[in-house]
């Protein structure tokens, strides 16, 4: 079953062609990448989906809803959240306070009303230590590594608990080791039931972690299927992973 469905999805922006009639599909619990080269229209799709920007046409249905030309937060509300090529997180804020933003959302006064606080910080630090980055709950999020910051980003996305999580380039800039455990992050919280789906120009990263994969080429998905499909597919091979 589809989690994600978008279908014939179109954007432009001037006489620039950046979507053009695009169609996709995320299975519920899958881990799926989308890949192509630069200005294929990989984050622009991201930026449709989650409601950034209104697309021109065509359609998007998240647990078969329509959501196309919903903003942000409507669409965060329905349980997708997304990460961005750089991490956005608030320089001014500790660690453990950028994990608390995404609850505030949600109304802090109601949540202080309930007597909820102290467990979302209680759940904050469990995914802080998830993540491996419990020992810089309390440092100001601009003065992280480049890495933390990743995770911190990451880890304050789940915070609400989505059912559906993009992920732009998460193994942008990252550094072998880090890469390996921003990799097995994805996949036990995938096991517990979030479906991702992942733009990337790693390929190994892509081909090591996803179960699907689709690829994009001047604004539309021209080929799909499990890595060894993609990697075996010519047209493929020749348009972006070489021969």
């Amino acid at each position: 079953m589809s989690l994600l469905e978008v279908k014939d999805l179109s954007k432009r922006f001037g006489g620039v062609v950046a979507v053009d009639s695009c169609s996709l599909s995320v299975p519920a619990g899958s881990i799926t990448g989308l890949i192509g080269p630069n200005g294929s229209g990989k984050t622009t799709i991201f930026n449709l989906v989650t409601g950034f920007i209104a697309p021109d046409g065509g359609e998007v249905h998240f647990k078969t809803r329509s959501i196309a030309g919903l903003g942000p937060d409507r669409i965060y509300a329905l349980g997708i959240g997304r990460t961005f090529q750089l991490a956005r997180i608030f320089p001014r804020l500790t660690a453990l306070e950028n994990m608390l933003v995404p609850v505030r959302r949600a109304g802090l006064r109601a949540l202080l009303s309930q007597g909820q606080w102290g467990h979302e910080k209680e759940r904050a630090m469990e995914m802080l230590a998830f993540m491996d980055i419990s020992q810089v709950a309390g440092t100001l999020g601009g003065a992280l590594s480049y890495g933390q910051r990743k995770l911190l980003e990451l880890a304050a996305v789940m915070m609400a608990g989505p059912e559906l999580v993009l992920l732009d380039e998460p193994a942008g800039g990252v550094n072998p080791a880090l890469l390996e455990r921003i990799a097995e992050r994805i996949r036990q919280l995938n096991q517990q039931g979030t479906t991702f789906l992942l733009v990337e120009h790693n390929m190994g990263f892509v081909m090591n972690l996803c179960h699907e994969v689709v690829v994009v080429h001047q604004g539309r998905a021209i080929a799909k299927g499990n890595p060894r499909e993609v990697r075996e597919n010519p047209a493929v091979l020749d348009a972006y992973l070489g021969t």
